[in-house]
């Protein structure tokens, strides 16, 4: 059963980095953990599985740069890592909290801990990755490029796909104009520099060193960041645990919230 997606209970956050601004929604109670979202599919994508985690933990939905109210970034991916990771410092958490990213989200999160090991105790890394294929890369030039040429709502078909399977997008028509609205909402400039940075990226070596307990998920059926990717990270991670998500594309957490939570849950704790 997909989502009925709706706003969380919760308070908005306008946390200061130096002069600039990350913005947060924070809802529940207990163990901090960090949400960050896919490029493709905003904070919100993050409401359902928010609602459900808030019964055991203190849950921060971030808007990465260039998202929502947060002020947007230069110097790619690493920049975006930083500005992250100074939001975190800026949340003055008693604990280290656990850090979940999703799709670009995941990047982001594997890229912060990377440069800033302190940052977070558990890394749960979705539908993600190191390093993407040549065909991968590809992908991100040709989005770009057309989004370019003929603006965002162009390419809006192509990011419902990399969302979500054609079944899935078949059976919830509703739900896929609300993401598809969400999408084409998303700064122009936001979105090729995302593009730029992930036709790039390549965090092979660096993952290796990070020694932070992870859980690295992906949707079987995700053709974004497809499952060999996310198997190919959770080998690097020296101390990871794949899960493969049945029926599933590139938001797990929206698609089938439920499933996700429980896939996660032990490795979260409370």
């Amino acid at each position: 059963m997909s989502p009925t997606p709706q706003a969380p209970l919760g308070e908005e956050l306008r946390i200061a980095v130096g002069d600039e601004t990350v913005t947060a929604r924070v809802l529940g109670a207990g163990r901090p953990i960090v949400l960050v979202h896919s490029l493709l599919a905003d904070r919100t994508s993050f409401e359902p599985l928010a609602t459900l985690l808030a019964a055991t933990h203190r849950v921060f939905m971030l808007d990465l740069p260039g998202f929502g109210g947060s002020h947007p970034v230069t110097g790619g991916l690493e920049a975006v890592a930083d500005r992250t990771a100074d939001a975190i410092r800026g949340l003055r958490l008693e604990q280290s909290p656990i850090l979940l990213g999703n799709g670009y989200g995941g990047f982001v999160a594997l890229l912060t801990a990377i440069r800033h090991p302190a940052i977070a105790a558990r890394l749960v890394l979705a539908d993600c990755g190191a390093a993407f294929s040549e065909p991968g890369r590809q992908a991100f030039r040709n989005m770009s490029a057309a989004a370019a040429a003929k603006g965002l709502a162009a390419i809006s078909g192509v990011a419902m796909r990399r969302l979500f399977a054609p079944a899935f997008q078949d059976a919830h028509p509703e739900l896929i104009e609300q993401r598809r609205a969400r999408f084409v909402a998303v700064h122009p400039e936001t979105f090729h520099a995302a593009c730029e940075a992930l036709a790039s990226l390549d965090l092979r070596a660096q993952a290796r060193g990070v020694h932070l307990p992870a859980l690295v998920l992906v949707g079987e059926q995700d053709e974004a960041t497809p499952p060999e990717m996310a198997r190919e990270l959770a080998e690097l991670l020296p101390q990871a645990r794949f899960v493969l998500l049945p029926g599933c594309a590139h938001v797990p957490q929206l698609q089938a919230p439920q499933q996700f939570l429980a896939a996660i849950a032990d490795f979260i704790g409370r």
